[in-house]
């Protein structure tokens, strides 16, 4: 049974999917101040927590394992002066998300859960990432902050929606982009203390990374740049929290020094790769070029590129099918310089007066065949 789309937005805060953005976030600190008395967040959480729990199930089962990282997280929780009740459930949805409800409630959407599978240092990434929202009181950060932004008559706003406004930000384009800044921050303020939750529980800050790249690599589509995005790019989120990342690392190793023997076990291969360029060495021939560097890594990962280009219009028909040209080269590397170059060749002839469509991707597997990382090749030769 799935949760009704409006209940669950109404209240939830802190998807993991992102919508990409043009520019950093400005730093905007910690946003309002929550007046000692504010509970309106609490509340609402508490009272819809019971209507959500019939579209609902337990993390028992193949989700054992998400829920004794949860456990184990909410252990390492400092008081903060609020009470929360902590729990997680599970949501039949299939757009690998997680979410957090002011009250304390984890939701994650059983795509995501299957996703990540036995993995505890994925599922580690995942739940401290809402946690972190949840101890930050954040629902109640947003909502004060657009009611700042909207007047004293700011409507109820819906949470784990990125596209969806009230009318008074349709009809402000200032106040959406501030409103989009202000959740991104929110987003990487939030990365940022789960980190640091994660290495007091025993899992490696590596896992968040890791988390990134393989939603990256399972999204389907790219999505618009957007000024009004809710969510930071996985590009940004990675290069935003690389002091992060060491100073958390410094505590896991502190008190994890036998990385194998902590609960996440060791960190996870990482590949941080930039956008693929395109070279045109002649009438006949272009290069394509992969800059990436590996964490973690002992043997090698495989970096396979692919390219497809048919003529037409885009419809497949038989005959389109028929002159539709697919190549496909893989390279091996064990990455173990600071910056490792990869390069593949394409031979033509690619005629440009010529309709139809090219598409053209890198992938990087590790020894297992699991996806390291998939970049789109942005701008593909004719």
């Amino acid at each position: 049974m799935r949760v009704p789309t409006l209940l669950l937005g109404a209240i939830l805060l802190g998807s993991l999917f992102p919508l990409s953005y043009p520019q950093s976030p400005a730093s905007l600190g910690d946003g309002p101040v929550i007046p000692p008395n504010f509970k309106f967040d609490m509340e609402t959480g508490a009272r819809l927590r019971s209507q959500l729990i019939p579209y609902t199930i337990a993390p028992t089962g193949r989700y054992d394992a998400g829920n004794a990282v949860f456990e184990r997280l909410v252990q390492e929780v400092p008081p903060n002066g609020s009470k929360f009740s902590w729990a997680l459930r599970m949501v039949d949805g299939e757009q690998l998300n997680a979410y957090s409800s002011p009250e304390g409630t984890i939701y994650v959407e059983t795509s995501l859960a299957q996703l990540v599978d036995q993995s505890s240092g994925l599922w580690a990434a995942i739940l401290s990432h809402e946690i972190a929202h949840v101890m930050r009181r954040d629902w109640a950060r947003r909502y004060l902050y657009e009611e700042s932004l909207g007047g004293n008559s700011a409507p109820m706003i819906v949470l784990g929606e990125p596209g969806f406004s009230s009318d008074t930000w349709l009809n402000s384009q200032t106040a959406s982009e501030k409103l989009g800044r202000f959740c991104r921050q929110l987003e990487l303020d939030a990365d940022r203390d789960s980190l640091m939750l994660m290495a007091r529980a025993g899992y490696h800050p590596d896992f968040v990374p890791a988390l990134h790249h393989l939603l990256h690599a399972n999204v389907s589509a790219a999505v618009p740049a957007s000024l009004y995005a809710m969510h930071p790019c996985w590009e940004e989120r990675d290069e935003a929290l690389l002091k992060a990342y060491v100073s958390a690392a410094i505590e896991f190793d502190h008190r994890w020094p036998e990385w194998y023997a902590s609960p996440g076990g060791n960190p996870p291969i990482l590949v941080f790769a930039s956008t693929p360029t395109v070279k045109k060495i002649n009438s006949q021939e272009w290069e394509i070029n992969l800059a990436m560097r590996c964490q973690n890594l002992a043997g090698a990962v495989e970096v396979v590129f692919h390219f497809v280009s048919a003529p037409g219009n885009g419809r497949h028909t038989k005959h389109s099918l028929e002159q539709a040209r697919s190549i496909e080269q893989r390279e091996v590397t064990g990455c173990t310089s600071p910056l490792t170059t990869i390069s593949f060749r394409l031979l033509g002839p690619l005629d440009a007066s010529q309709s139809g469509t090219q598409r053209a991707n890198i992938s990087v597997f590790d020894g297992w065949g699991a996806v390291l990382a998939e970049l789109e090749i942005p701008k593909l030769p004719r």
